[in-house]
């Protein structure tokens, strides 16, 4: 008779089985090609429909003067204007109606399709005053050179006491989309634990399983087995994103960029180890694939909360709110990554907030293991979480030893 695994032994075990069956399933691979797919269209998107920061305007016909004006209000406000000309009036129509166009700049308006950007209507309104005051000193008899100079007035210096870091949005931004994936990772990979369980102790497999190995072992085996796979995947999309955003010029991929997806990546294990732990001891109160949902449907809703939360983070993140967010299990699993990426959270903040999640995971682990334990092996109804705790007390390690008992 062969010696009995050791819980090390035994939890590697299961890991690599759950590693290697979901390898093969083929709803991995297509989450994985779709995931890549829609990822690839949200950093195409802007470069296709958006506003990739330049202005195109032209200028009819007569105001020539207004073009060099134009230019130097480019550079003072720190724009890209790209100025295009047209045969006739007309046609410059025709391509502000199709969007060719952002401004046309006539005598006496500018014809917009909607409405004018309010850092190009700055720039064109100034180049405007500039171009008609000089013809109007002009038109006086004064000396321009000698007008120009008395204009002339230096900017005043902005002196920073505590300058924002000018790559934070990029990060932020970043860390925002990676936040999004990391939603679907982190609630598709439980959910994964949460079928496998009910599959497992529907088919009575369970039983079987449990005759060679403790509860512990295959419960800290299948979530460690499914979350490596996760990672994996998330690695893989992580990857994919900086290479295309690289490769599209929408990111500059640099060492700075790399702080978000370490944030991000971080989060997931966070975020995983402590839903999966709820899912787990959720889908072993029940017996059949039709009861799941109601009883994994709190630890959905949290998810669900926390995603929209991020939302409100992206746009908000030094609020009060967002503070509290990004500190308070679980919604720090899916806000964290925002604040700490822009570094809008200090570091006393991100210690708490690692700090609690981590406390969160130790108990949910241990009491998530223990009402596993009381509630794997017995079929029938919901059982609920009192008999489930009580249960894990008086219950035998193995299927074996049960039956031994009896």
């Amino acid at each position: 008779m062969s010696a009995a695994l050791t819980f090390r032994e035994a939890t590697r075990t299961v890991a690599r089985r759950e590693l290697s069956e979901r390898l093969r399933d083929r709803s991995f691979w297509f989450s994985t090609v779709i995931t890549l797919v829609i990822l690839g269209a949200v950093l195409f998107m802007p470069k296709l429909f958006g506003n990739d920061g330049t202005h195109k305007v032209a200028i009819a016909d007569g105001i020539y003067k207004l073009s060099a004006a134009v230019n130097a209000q480019e550079q003072l406000l720190g724009i890209t204007v790209e100025q295009h000309q047209y045969s006739s009036e007309a046609r410059a129509k025709v391509a502000v109606e199709d969007g060719d166009l952002d401004a046309y700049i006539m005598k006496d308006k500018i014809l917009v399709k909607e409405d004018l950007d309010d850092t190009l209507a700055a720039a064109l309104q100034a180049a405007h005053r500039d171009v008609t005051a000089t013809a109007q000193l002009r038109a006086k008899g004064l000396d321009l050179d000698e007008a120009r100079a008395v204009q002339s007035v230096p900017p005043l210096a902005v002196d920073a006491l505590d300058p924002p870091d000018p790559k934070a949005e990029q990060r932020g931004q970043v860390a925002f989309i990676g936040s999004i994936v990391l939603y679907g990772q982190i609630i598709g990979y439980c959910m994964w634990v949460a079928f496998g369980i009910v599959e497992e102790k529907a088919s009575r497999v369970v039983e079987l399983i449990l005759s060679a190995i403790n509860t512990k072992a295959l419960l800290a085996g299948k979530i460690l087995g499914i979350g490596l796979l996760g990672f994996l995947q998330l690695t893989l999309i992580a990857a994919f994103g900086l290479l295309l955003g690289n490769a599209t010029g929408m990111l500059e991929v640099t060492p700075d960029l790399l702080v978000p997806v370490g944030f991000v990546l971080l989060w997931f294990v966070l975020g995983y180890a402590f839903y999966s732990a709820v899912f787990a001891a959720s889908a072993a109160r029940v017996s059949r694939q039709e009861e799941l949902q109601n009883v994994i449907g709190p630890a959905n809703m949290l998810i669900m909360v926390s995603f929209f939360a991020t939302f409100y983070v992206n746009f908000n993140p030094d609020g009060l709110a967002s503070r509290l967010l990004g500190v308070i299990p679980p919604f720090s699993a899916l806000c964290a990554p925002v604040r700490m990426s822009r570094g809008s959270a200090p570091w006393w903040e991100t210690g708490l907030a690692l700090g609690l999640m981590l406390a969160a995971i130790a108990f949910l682990v241990v009491a998530g293991a223990r009402i596993y334990e009381g509630a794997i092996l017995r079929m029938g109804a919901k059982i609920s979480l009192k008999d489930a705790w009580l249960g894990a007390r008086r219950r035998p390690e193995t299927a074996e030893e049960a039956l031994s008992a009896g």
